[in-house]
């Protein structure tokens, strides 16, 4: 390794440890929210009361639920490597939500290079599928909360009373300038050809082979026979995320005690959702627990000891199971948690981007 190489080896990691810093201060205030004014007896009463074994019974739901976002991630996949095993897929998923819960978005990076370098394909091809992914939960997750809104538009207002419109605003900049990528390509080509090419023909070569890889890693975005797929897919990993919320109001009683429903578990997924997409902590810390207890105190009034409970043990058992899973595919790989990606993964087999 040269001493440029050392030099933004240094950097890349000296600006991680400035985010895991400030998610850091980040988290302590939030649990210091959460846990403001509270009788914390009370609280750790709660979650002793609870009853364990909805609680273990969420897990394997939960794992179904990456096993479907494995699943749909094939179909992503589909048109460029047609991948062969489902098992490799959900391992990289594993891997990056284990990443996820101590480097905040460290798993958006480590699951493309951990999925190419064991199939041998393209990392640039494999990280565009994950800005596809990323692009569809965004779509999904503003459908599903245009539907609630218009469902559940009172309670919306009460568990998010601070929601602007600007919050709305990025994800859909972020939705036409992966649009423009996807179905305009002549435009990036064109800014390359008059703008890099007459600077540096050997730079120009390397951006349109990658641009090229990546191009191709949309694929499936035009490609309207799999829509209906990952529509189904889609649908089905909001259930399986929804379905232990639900699960784990018969562990705290609320079913019995409040009337709680699917209908409810639903609205928490969705307020969770937000927390996931915006949350600067590592595995959404914090944030998650504010939300949910914030929610279920003022929509259907149950005291915040008691909700901080519910909150602490849903994230707490969802936290854990990807830690330690993911975790144990880590060691498969013999990956670090932040990987150097050379220039040899960026390319595919036998290709040369130089």
């Amino acid at each position: 390794m040269n001493l440029e190489e050392k030099l933004s080896t240094k950097n890349k990691r000296f600006r991680i440890g400035i985010n895991i810093f400030v998610s850091l201060i980040l988290l302590v205030l939030l649990v210091y929210l959460s846990l403001k004014g509270l009788d914390l007896p009370t609280l750790g009463k709660h979650i002793i009361s609870a009853n364990y074994w909805w609680v273990l019974l969420s897990v394997p739901v939960g794992l179904l639920s990456h096993w479907a976002r494995a699943l749909r991630w094939r179909t992503m996949l589909k048109p460029i490597s047609n991948p062969r095993s489902v098992w490799n897929l959900f391992s990289a998923v594993m891997a990056g939500y284990a990443v996820n819960n101590i480097i905040p978005r460290g798993g958006e990076l480590l699951r493309p290079y951990y999925y190419s370098r064991r199939e041998k394909i393209s990392f640039t091809m494999t990280f565009a599928s994950i800005v596809v992914e990323r692009f569809i939960d965004l779509i999904s997750l503003l459908m599903v909360f245009v539907l609630a809104y218009f469902f559940f538009r009172q309670q919306l207002k009460i568990a998010l009373p601070n929601l602007h419109i600007e919050n709305i605003i990025y994800p859909t900049i972020l939705i036409i300038i992966i649009g423009i990528l996807s179905f305009y390509k002549k435009w990036v080509n064109f800014l390359l050809v008059h703008l890099v090419k007459p600077v540096s023909k050997k730079v120009y070569q390397k951006l349109n082979e990658l641009f090229k890889k990546f191009f191709l890693g949309l694929t499936v975005i035009k490609q309207p026979s799999q829509y209906l797929r990952l529509a189904l897919e889609s649908l089905l990993i909001w259930f399986l995320y929804t379905l232990p919320l639900y699960m784990m109001f018969f562990s705290f009683s609320f079913a019995k005690t409040y009337n709680l429903g699917f209908d409810d578990a639903v609205l928490l997924i969705i307020i969770s959702g937000i927390g996931y997409t915006v949350a600067p902590t590592p595995g959404a810390i914090g944030f998650y627990h504010f939300l949910i207890q914030n929610a279920l105190n003022k929509l259907y009034g149950i005291n915040m000891e008691e909700a901080l409970a519910y909150a602490t043990v849903t994230h707490g058992i969802n936290f854990l199971t990807q830690v330690v899973v993911g975790g144990v595919f880590l060691l498969r790989e013999n990956l670090s948690l932040i990987p150097e990606i050379s220039p040899d993964e960026i390319k595919s087999d036998g290709e040369d981007i130089s």
